[in-house]
């Protein structure tokens, strides 16, 4: 699942994409926090019945994010998500700025800027240090179906692997 714009929270940020409101950036970054927070209840209950959950961006994204404007440091970007359920598979879909310009709607939400979509990319290349977590990086540019393909066999290969495993908190 993405933001859920559904919540008062999710219209709010919802509002704020759209450039339909302004909200200061300390603001909007808690309020994407929120947002995933609102969700943890609903994600522990489906991974103790065995079923696999899968997020489109997380807190990795609100934190590139937040952290490319440049006046916020990485860690205090992390903070508001410490604790949420540590994913055991990260993908990042590589795509270069110019090439994810080139595809229908960029432009229409705020940050869909080549310039800052480059400073993002820097951000998650400085997340991507931490060991502690599974990175997988993959070419996005490829066709739909090679990128289903590979995606299906990593997330596959992944879910043998930690089937057994206990749920982990994010960055504790």
């Amino acid at each position: 699942f993405p933001t859920d714009r559904t919540t008062e929270i999710g219209q709010l940020i919802s509002s704020y994409l759209g450039r339909e409101k302004n909200l200061e950036d300390h603001t909007i970054h808690l309020l994407f926090s929120a947002n995933r927070w609102e969700h943890v209840p609903m994600i522990k209950e489906k991974l103790h019945q065995g079923i696999t959950v899968v997020v489109d961006r997380y807190a990795f994204s609100g934190v590139a994010f937040t952290s490319a404007k440049g006046n916020f440091c990485l860690e205090w970007c992390k903070q508001p998500d410490v604790g949420l359920p540590k994913p055991d598979l990260i993908l990042f879909l590589q795509l270069s700025p110019e090439a994810a310009a080139e595809r229908g709607n960029f432009g229409h939400e705020r940050y869909e800027t080549s310039s800052f979509q480059e400073k993002v990319l820097q951000s998650f290349f400085c997340l991507m240090e931490d060991k502690t977590l599974n990175w997988k990086t993959v070419d996005a540019s490829k066709s739909i179906e090679d990128l289903h393909r590979e995606i299906k066999s990593i997330a596959e290969e992944t879910m043998q692997e930690v089937q057994n495993k206990p749920l982990e908190e994010l960055w504790k």
